[in-house]
């Protein structure tokens, strides 16, 4: 269980809903987005790994 304090008072979430809320914000901050995937980070990474 997790407790997040809001402006309307404490709201306790299960581990999953935790993890699904930030799915869906991570999803709606990059969706349609260039450069935003796991496997672009992952090349970008590997990129500068080999300077």
């Amino acid at each position: 269980m997790l407790v997040e304090e809001t402006a309307e008072g404490v709201v306790l979430r299960t581990v999953a809903q935790a993890v699904a809320r930030a799915q869906a914000l991570s999803k709606a901050l990059t969706e349609g987005k260039d450069g935003t995937s796991v496997d672009d980070f992952l090349k970008e990474r590997k990129s500068e790994w080999q300077e």
